[in-house]
């Protein structure tokens, strides 16, 4: 193919690309490795080190029993990680969230236990209290310019005392075993069949979408994505799908709190990358002034953010109640705060805004929870899987930081 002077050299690149098909499609991947857009790949190499270390020393570990305790363990932090996933899209933070995730499980409580009150009300109260909780720190933020930092940590503190108010002298109160909420966060199971239909479907919207993308970017004269990647990237996102699915099925199966995790995340990942206000959000991460003069509603998308972070955070919370059978003044505190901010960043949410997925939160509480589980398979103390965690983190941040550097070197090259 021959270069045509009368068009712009971007756009004969993207056409030289295009027409390379499979081996340019390769080179364009490893160029975009070398510039610093590592994606999820140190997520993943990470992730196979640590099951690899641990299964060496505990064969127990990658048994299917434990990977199934694993992941309803991973559903209820790695829900409220999807929001601090949108938050620090916006390179911003929400300390809030393990109080107000504490908040709704005491609502749950003592609505339900207490006042008898009907279980979808009491969800329903549970979820409003966290969107208002989300819209006071939005409109804290764009109306005064406080830092969400400073916004949420005093939220910490008052929805913490606002939890202990709510559960009152006990401190403490037990969820029936028999009761439908409990039965979903610790009994409920998808069917094998049912299970397998969702990777299918899960594949084939992938494939579809990826194929559509592909079409769109074509017609427009940019390159796209042969037809042979594709088939592949479906073909192995089905073998791989497939085996988990068919793993876990060896013992209890998907649970139901983890599946609804999972869907939460692709609704998520729809939002943000088909839509005009993920194009939104991620364009105010990226630049606030000059989202501005686009003429974004930035308030609104700060206020919007803020609402869906308390959301998941609240409903993170109403799973966690749900697997303990339980909620007490503890409830929402120790960890989570830590466990679901560090879940987004090791997933590959950059700190500095304006670049991540939703699938952060799957990659990085399923990383945080292997830990977890593979020091608890070895007898380990606690502190180890704080400094383990936290030296993650550490690594993760690193990484972020030396990639945004290779990505601004190449800019200017």
């Amino acid at each position: 193919m021959t270069i045509d002077s009368a068009k712009p050299l971007d756009q004969q690149d993207e056409r030289l690309l295009h027409h390379s098909g499979f081996r340019g499609a390769v080179g364009d991947f490893l160029q975009r490795l070398r510039g610093g857009d590592l994606g999820s790949l140190p997520v993943v190499l990470g992730l196979i080190i640590i099951w690899t270390i641990f299964q060496v020393l505990n064969p127990n570990f990658l048994s299917s029993t434990n990977l199934v305790n694993l992941t309803m363990q991973s559903a209820a932090v790695g829900t409220i990680a999807i929001g601090i996933v949108l938050v620090l899209l916006l390179g911003e933070i929400d300390l809030s969230v393990g109080s107000v995730s504490g908040l709704s499980s005491a609502i749950l409580a003592v609505g339900f236990v207490q006042l008898g009150l009907p279980l979808p009300v009491v969800l329903l109260a549970s979820l409003v209290a966290g969107v208002v909780a989300g819209a006071a720190f939005g409109f804290l933020r764009t109306l005064f310019g406080v830092p969400s930092f400073v916004i949420t940590l005093g939220g910490l503190l008052g929805i913490l005392g606002l939890q202990l108010f709510v559960l009152g002298k006990t401190k403490s109160i037990n969820i029936p075993f028999d009761s439908v909420i409990v039965q979903f966060g610790q009994q409920w199971f998808l069917p094998a069949w049912a299970s397998y239909t969702l990777v299918v479907i899960a594949v084939a919207i992938f494939a579809y979408n990826q194929l559509s993308l592909s079409r769109r970017r074509e017609g427009a004269g940019l390159s796209s994505t042969p037809a042979s990647i594709i088939i592949v990237r479906s073909a192995g996102l089905l073998a791989v799908l497939g085996a988990a699915t068919w793993y876990l099925n060896l013992s209890r199966g998907v649970g139901a709190p983890f599946a609804l995790f999972l869907l939460l995340v692709v609704i998520m990942h729809f939002f943000l990358t088909r839509t005009r206000w993920g194009r939104s959000v991620f364009a105010v991460g990226g630049n606030v002034e000059a989202a501005r003069r686009a003429g974004i509603r930035v308030n609104r998308v700060y206020i919007s953010v803020f609402v869906l972070c308390s959301l998941f955070a609240a409903l993170g919370g109403l799973l966690a109640a749900a697997r303990a059978a339980s909620a007490n003044s503890s409830s929402g505190g120790g960890d989570t705060n830590l466990n679901a901010i560090a879940a987004a960043v090791i997933g590959g949410t950059s700190l500095f805004g304006g670049r991540g997925s939703a699938f952060s939160a799957v990659l990085g509480i399923v990383v945080i929870m292997s830990i977890n589980s593979g020091l608890a398979l070895l007898f380990l103390e606690s502190y180890v899987q704080y400094i383990v965690t936290g030296a993650v983190l550490l690594l993760a941040v690193v990484i972020d930081s030396l990639s945004r550097r290779s990505r601004a070197a190449a800019g200017r090259a």
